[in-house]
């Protein structure tokens, strides 16, 4: 094959491969969804946190977009139960009866959520009396969210016909032909260390792309902002996407807090006075024609519904219309003008207020999260791409074990940055974790490549003190076990020594110190059962009362970003078999040990966990680090 057939042809198959692998995740996530839904019963899709049952309805009302909305309000037994729920998801109201009858109502789409209450945008039409029936339980429960799947399909269509700088970028990273770069000098930045100082310096000599791979604790987020703020010195505007809502906000809050305006399309996850001030919504409603335009879409809803019309109705209507639209898009002319970044979800990115918009550069954070069909959205409205995460962190979420096996777990990142190495900076100084809880990670996810920074290198919270402990909960003869409605994953025996250990390692430290260096702790099961078995024993035990505010119990998708001065592990696995399940996926693993800053335990069953390589070398290492500190 020629190179001229190489970079027509093998880009165009590699992306009808995406398409195929994409089609079998979403039938497997279509079908389990409608067979969760005939047969799981709704008890336990409230369990899973896929359903609230039953709700309160609160007031509704039409927000600044002129869309109507309802208020729901959980009622919830247990205190600490996660919901799925978030911005953008799709949802569907339903009536239970004596019980058993299930009566769907109408379908919206989450506008809002925050712990038991959320927003729901519905269609106009969608009959809300029916919400405010007395008989029978009213619900909302997840729908199946169609719009994600049909947008990275248009994204994979649309690339495969592009041409010109869509077409070119398509065919870059889908080929070892070298990226284009621009020829300068280095630009020194006093306050990053030399590899984020590289890392800056490649992103703005970029042409095409450039990949800022950033292991825990090494400041990547630090090093995109820098990045972001001497691109828009170059530039007027860049858009900056990542995979979730979570993800959107912790990158918009660091470059507000780098003095940049920040434009933020779809709600914030974190709801606080600072993350709305930047929000589309929020910024639209402060906009001085605002009560203008509300007052004309009031008087259009009040016209709309008059039973008897006269004869000048449609050019009333008409001309109403015409100043309603002739004062939204002046509103958001200012708005998107005065905007250096415009930041958003991957799928929001599609949203009609983008419509004909161009950007120098497009800034994927947390890229190795997202789907291959998800970063192809943006990125039709690029000229560059800059990516940044690690992929030896959370990969994607793929629920069809073919289509995992078919690769549709490799990211567009990890697939640019082995194909073209030289676009890639790694940042190796970290700034978390005392050194020997690091070597672990850095020995075999980094080539032992990363290097403690000095400040942090012997950091404890004890003198003398080992920084990793691995409790060998074989010893104690627990067992794994399925448990309640959710067929959840538990080890008991496990769950009481994760806390004993906890409360003997507080002893030590004193509880004077805990409470006034606020020492916090982050206890971590890969199995969500586990999780909130955990969080219901500490709040039985009253030795934990006072320090409950210090401890966060939660999955590893729960800490992925975070840190703690001690990070508890319970790993759950017990059985003869040596089946550790999807604690094969070593990545999820990469991100639950190194979320301690000081102090490390693990609590796992030895024979179980050793008969993987992983896990073996894992153990031996933590013995040997102990038998070092005995000598």
């Amino acid at each position: 094959m020629t190179a001229k057939e190489e970079q027509t042809g093998v880009p165009i198959l590699e992306l009808q491969r995406q398409r195929m692998l994409l089609q079998m995740e979403y039938e497997e996530e279509k079908k389990t969804f409608i067979q969760q839904k005939e047969a799981i019963g709704m008890k336990r899709l409230v369990s899973r946190g896929d359903a609230w049952l039953p709700v309160r309805i609160g007031k509704s009302y039409y927000n600044s977009l002129n869309l109507l909305c309802v208020e729901v309000f959980r009622n919830s037994t247990e205190e600490d139960t996660d919901h799925n729920f978030e911005f953008g998801r799709p949802v569907q109201f339903f009536k239970l009866t004596d019980n058993t009858v299930i009566s769907y109502l109408f379908t919206g789409s989450v506008s809002f959520v925050d712990d038991d209450r959320m927003v729901v945008n519905v269609p106009d039409n969608a009959p809300l009396a029916d919400l405010q029936i007395s008989e029978g339980q009213i619900g909302v429960q997840l729908f199946f969210d169609e719009t994600s799947y049909r947008l990275m399909f248009e994204a994979l269509e649309r690339t495969m016909q592009a041409k010109g700088r869509l077409g070119y970028l398509r065919d870059i990273f889908y080929s070892h032909q070298q990226a284009a770069t621009f020829s300068f000098p280095d630009i020194g930045f006093d306050y990053l260390n030399k590899t984020q100082e590289r890392a800056v310096n490649q992103v703005l000599r970029a042409k095409d792309v450039a990949i800022v791979h950033g292991p825990p604790g090494t400041g990547k987020t630090t090093t995109l902002v820098e990045a972001i703020y001497e691109t828009l010195r170059r530039e007027s505007q860049v858009l900056v996407c990542a995979q979730s809502n979570m993800a959107v906000d912790w990158i918009s809050e660091k470059l507000v807090d780098r003095g940049l305006n920040v434009l933020r399309i779809g709600n914030p996850t974190r709801v606080d006075d600072k993350m709305l001030s930047f929000t589309y919504e929020r910024r639209f409603e402060a906009h001085p024609d605002y009560p203008q335009l509300w007052a004309i879409r009031k008087a259009i809803r009040e016209l709309r519904n008059q039973r008897k019309r006269s004869d000048n109705w449609h050019q009333k209507m008409g001309r109403l219309k015409d100043r309603a639209t002739e004062l939204e898009i002046r509103i958001n002319a200012e708005l998107f003008g005065e905007a250096r970044v415009i930041a958003c979800t991957l799928v929001g990115s599609a949203n009609r207020l983008l419509d004909g918009m161009k950007f120098g550069t497009l800034f994927i954070d947390e890229a190795a999260q997202a789907l291959e069909a998800a970063c192809w959205i943006p990125i039709r409205r690029a000229g560059r791409v800059i990516f940044a995460g690690d992929h030896c962190q959370l990969p994607p979420t793929v629920k069809c074990y073919k289509a995992l096996k078919g690769g549709l777990g490799r990211t567009l990142m990890e697939r640019i940055a082995t194909q073209k190495p030289e676009a890639v900076t790694l940042l190796r100084t970290q700034y978390r974790m005392n050194e020997d809880i690091m070597r672990f990670s850095s020995d075999w996810f980094y080539h032992n490549q990363m290097i403690a920074a000095p400040e942090v290198r012997n950091r404890s919270i004890l003198d003398l003190d080992l920084p990793i402990t691995w409790i060998d909960t074989s010893e104690y003869e627990g067992k794994e076990e399925f448990v309640g409605e959710s067929f959840g994953r538990i080890n008991r025996t496990e769950a009481m020594l994760t806390l004993l250990s906890l409360q003997a390692y507080f002893e030590l430290i004193g509880k004077e110190r805990i409470l006034a260096e606020r020492v916090d702790v982050g206890i971590i099961s890969p199995y969500r059962a586990q999780v909130q078995y955990l969080r219901s024993q500490i709040r039985k035990r009253e030795f934990f009362k006072p320090f409950r505010q210090f401890i966060s119990v939660n999955t590893v998708d729960g800490f992925q970003g975070q840190e703690r001065d001690i990070i508890i592990i319970s790993l759950v696995r017990s059985n003869d078999e040596g089946q550790i399940g999807f604690l094969r996926d070593l990545r999820r693993m990469n991100v639950a040990i190194t979320r301690a800053r000081m102090k490390l335990i693990i609590l796992g069953d030895r024979p179980t966990l050793t008969r993987h390589p992983f896990y073996k070398k894992l153990w031996d290492y933590v013995s040997a680090l102990k038998q070092t500190e005995e000598e």
